[in-house]
C-alpha cells in the first residue's frame, strides 16, 4: 500500500503556483472569448434574485443586448459624461481621481466614502466579480481592468458596460432600461432621456429616470451640458 505523501512547503507552493497559472490562463481565455461573444449573465444578475428570496420578494432579470452601433450616441456620451469623463484618456485607471478619493476618504474617517472607479473598472467588477470593497476583490478588479483594456479596447468595454450595468430592480443594460422607463429602444433615446438614465447610475435601485427627484434633474442637467464635449471610441 502506497504511503500518503507528507506535507511540505515546497509542495504547497507548487500547488499555489499551479492554481495561479490556471487562474491567469482561464481569465485571459474568458476575456478573449468575450471579445466576440456577449457575456450571457453577470454575478450580480445571479445575486439579486437570491437577495429577493431572502427578503421575500421576486426579483427577475430583465435584459436585452443591443450592439454598440445600434445604441444612440446620446446615451453613450451621457454615460461617459456621468461616470468617467476621462474614459478615452486613461489606461483603465484615473490616478488623479484615485488620489483625490483617498485624500477625501481619509479626512472623512468612517463617513460615507467616495469612489474613483472608471468605466473600465466598473465593467471588470460587473462582468467578472462580486460586490464588495475588500482588498482581494479590489485587486482582482485591477487585474481584470488591465486585461480588458489590453484585449477588448475602449469600444468593446463601453459596449459591454452599457449592456450589463444595473439600471433598476432586475433591470440590466440600456435597452431594457430604455424600454422600462421611456417605452422606446435605446436607438432613439434623446439627449434629455440619456442624461436622466445616466444620472441615476450611482444608485439605480433608489432613483428612477422616469420620476426624477430634484437632485437627479440637477445632475442630469449637468451631464447633458457636458455631453457635447464627449468623444466616442
Amino acid at each position: 500500500m502506497q504511503k500518503p505523501k507528507k506535507f511540505t512547503f515546497i509542495g504547497f507552493f507548487k500547488l499555489i503556483f499551479k492554481i495561479i497559472v490556471l487562474f491567469i490562463l482561464g481569465s485571459v481565455f474568458l476575456v478573449a472569448v468575450y471579445t466576440v461573444i456577449n457575456p450571457p449573465i453577470t454575478p450580480l444578475m445571479l445575486l439579486r434574485p437570491i437577495e429577493g428570496i431572502v427578503q421575500g420578494k421576486f426579483v427577475g432579470i430583465d435584459k436585452d443586448w443591443i450592439d454598440y452601433e445600434e445604441i444612440s450616441p446620446n446615451l453613450l456620451r451621457a454615460v461617459i459624461s456621468a461616470e468617467d469623463g476621462k474614459f478615452l484618456r486613461h489606461d483603465g485607471f484615473d490616478w488623479n481621481a484615485i488620489k483625490r478619493a483617498r485624500r477625501i476618504n481619509t479626512m472623512r474617517k468612517g463617513k460615507k466614502i467616495i469612489g474613483a472607479s472608471t468605466i473600465s473598472m466598473q465593467t471588470s467588477k460587473n462582468v467578472f466579480l462580486w460586490q464588495g470593497r475588500n482588498y482581494i476583490r479590489k485587486g482582482l478588479e485591477a487585474y481584470f481592468t488591465i486585461l480588458i483594456e489590453a484585449i477588448w479596447g475602449k469600444k468593446r468595454i463601453l459596449e459591454i458596460y452599457v449592456n450589463s450595468i444595473e439600471w433598476g430592480n432586475g433591470i440590466y443594460g440600456v435597452e431594457a432600461a430604455s424600454q422600462q422607463y421611456f417605452k422606446k429602444s435605446a436607438k432613439t433615446i434623446t439627449k434629455r432621456e440619456a442624461a436622466l438614465l445616466a444620472a441615476v447610475l450611482p444608485n439605480p435601485r433608489k432613483w428612477s429616470p422616469a420620476a426624477p427627484t430634484g437632485y437627479i434633474k440637477q445632475r442630469s442637467n449637468g451631464i447633458q451640458a457636458r455631453m457635447g464635449g464627449i468623444a466616442l471610441p
